[in-house]
């Protein structure tokens, strides 16, 4: 049986996300065995005209990263996005805070014209994506998890609720009861609760639960006395695209 053909593509990123399956380490061998990598520019030159699985990752932020998105959803039969920026916009969407006209003009002055950049928004904006392994970066563990059930026909495990249970899993300490902020209850998990592991608040990279008890968090503000605002900032991090999107529902 021949092993499925993968693509790799990058848009508007920083890259890290594909690096992420690069540093595989251990698993890497096993990974290349498994399928057949026939477009992956940071690694290798070849590429194809068609595709069982594409991997992108970053934002749609220009017409031209439209125009290879549209072009990829055309020639691939499943769409993994990989990261913040693919599946929630990411950091691209801090842009969107200005306004992209604004934006071109701090950045690039009167040279702002040559630049094609439209309004930044994830891969799902404009094209079916099937699966996500989301995170800033993704965990090298969820991307081959993902790849592995779909060789072997199963739907990928997903989760679908909150990092807090993730620490308390883990018996951290909440970040809150150190005098720190975090979207935990709130935001997805499946990275191990890397962030509060480290005493650091969850940013929510892998974007909102589906479902998220916000009362729950309100309720922990209140506990700690502390408002919506003072946490919104590191929200709109990772986040912003969705928040202008309910704002103009």
């Amino acid at each position: 049986m021949s092993k499925p053909k993968v693509g790799v593509f990058g848009l508007a990123g920083c890259g890290g996300c594909q690096l992420e399956i690069l540093n595989l380490e251990d698993e890497l061998i096993d990974f290349i065995c498994a399928v057949d990598i026939v477009h992956f520019t940071e690694a290798i030159t070849e590429h194809s005209d068609t595709y069982d699985i594409a991997l992108i990752e970053g934002s749609v932020s220009t017409k031209h990263d439209l125009e290879r998105l549209e072009h990829i959803a055309s020639v691939a039969k499943i769409i993994i996005a990989i990261g913040a920026c693919s599946s929630t916009g990411g950091l691209n969407c801090l842009k969107n805070l200005y306004g992209t006209e604004k934006a071109k003009e701090l950045v690039y002055g009167d040279k702002k014209d040559w630049i094609d950049a439209i309004d930044t928004k994830p891969i799902d904006a404009y094209v079916k994506v099937d699966y996500h392994a989301r995170g800033c970066p993704p965990t090298r563990a969820e991307i081959v998890d993902i790849v592995k059930s779909l060789i072997m026909g199963k739907v990928p495990e997903i989760p679908d609720y909150p990092v807090c249970i993730e620490c308390k899993r883990l018996g951290n300490i909440c970040v809150y009861e150190t005098g720190g902020t975090c979207m935990g209850p709130v935001a997805r998990a499946g990275c191990n609760a890397r962030c509060p592991s480290a005493n650091s608040g969850c940013e929510a990279c892998r974007g909102p639960v589906d479902d998220p008890n916000i009362n729950a968090q309100k309720d922990l503000l209140d506990r700690y006395g502390l408002t919506v605002e003072d946490i919104m900032e590191g929200f709109n991090l990772y986040n912003a695209c969705k928040k202008i999107e309910q704002k103009n529902k």
